[in-house]
């Protein structure tokens, strides 16, 4: 029964249900900071027992041996294959790029020059070394001068084709103890500053770091856990497969109920005890209203109106982006009530 006589709606599988493989992002998904997010640990190795868990991550500073160490020392059990970076997949469209074994100059840290060497490319930090390509990632210690090198290497030349630029991943902030600091999409953006053009990104949310996630675990029957619409759910989006939300890190209520089309999660969760949980279902009233649980929305015309709060913010949450996605408008043109974006998971 739900709250005052009101008719639930039914509940489906469980997220996990049925999935031969998860993708988990890491920062704001496991941990945030050195530490590890509360329960997420004991959820994910539970998780490991009814199926394969890649750890995928666009933070190209550290080698998947240091990310998997990492992760063992917060009681989860990885090894080095099982985590798949955005250095791998930037290795990948380099070789597709340029010619076996040739000096590329780094922006970067341990994660890009250890990929780069096992791949049999050279590592160059100077642009006068005359680098066949430049590949950019995020490292805490990258500076002013990194960037000149990339932007030194990537100048136009008279007679020369522009030279290949690939970039890990756009991430524009990165979610760390004391809050949100920059990420790999503003380096990249001070270097596209000075030289007027972009890279080709390897990194969430472009395919590529997917594609190599499935040729490594064998399918492609996979759900991506994120905290980032605009790198996991996006990248799981253009990927083609579905993807759930967990409100532990970067995107809130506010982001969540503003999503594009092309990053909206099948499914939100406040945190990965939920995998395991049944999943309401929404459900469309005759009048256009969305419920889910007993929380009921509904949008009259360009005004997202609550019916019912229910009984679960967290449903209250669903029910209020299955409406506003629902109605085709502009978020800009949406007016939507201050308890639809509450967040209560902070």
């Amino acid at each position: 029964m739900g709250l005052f006589g009101t008719k639930r709606t039914p509940v489906g599988p469980a997220p996990i249900t049925g999935r031969e493989l998860l993708l988990a992002d890491l920062d704001g998904v496991v941990y945030r900071g050195p530490g590890a997010i509360p329960g997420a640990v004991a959820e994910l190795n539970r998780a490991a027992e009814s199926a394969r868990i890649g750890y995928i991550t666009n933070n190209a500073s550290r080698t998947d041996r240091t990310v998997a160490a990492h992760l063992r020392e917060l009681g989860l059990r990885p090894e080095p294959e099982d985590i798949v970076t955005s250095p791998q997949a930037a290795v990948v469209l380099l070789a597709q790029t340029v010619a076996p074994g040739a000096r590329v100059l780094v922006v970067g840290g341990d994660g890009l020059v250890d990929e780069l060497e096992k791949a049999g490319f050279e590592a160059t930090r100077s642009a006068d070394d005359d680098p066949a390509a430049v590949v950019q990632g995020f490292a805490p210690e990258v500076g002013w001068a990194h960037l000149a090198e990339a932007a030194f290497a990537l100048a136009e030349q008279p007679g020369r084709p522009p030279l290949p630029w690939i970039a890990t991943n756009t991430d524009w902030t990165i979610p760390v103890a004391r809050g949100l600091a920059p990420g790999n999409g503003t380096l990249v953006s001070a270097v596209h500053t000075a030289v007027q053009r972009l890279p080709v990104f390897a990194g969430k949310p472009e395919t590529p770091i997917f594609e190599a996630a499935f040729a490594r675990f064998g399918t492609r029957e996979a759900l991506m856990i994120g905290d980032r619409l605009d790198t996991d759910i996006k990248g799981a989006v253009a990927a083609g497969i579905p993807s759930l939300q967990v409100l532990t890190g970067v995107d809130r209520p506010k982001q969540l109920i503003a999503a594009s089309q092309d990053m909206r999660p099948d499914y939100i969760v406040a945190t990965l005890a939920e995998l395991h949980a049944p999943y309401p279902e929404t459900v469309r009233l005759k009048d256009g209203t969305m419920q889910v649980g007993t929380a009921k929305v509904r949008m009259d015309g360009h005004i997202a109106s609550i019916v019912a709060e229910g009984d679960s913010p967290l449903d209250l949450l669903r029910a209020g982006c299955a409406a506003v996605w629902a109605s085709g408008l502009a978020i800009y043109g949406i007016k939507v009530p201050d308890a639809l974006l509450e967040d209560h998971w902070a």
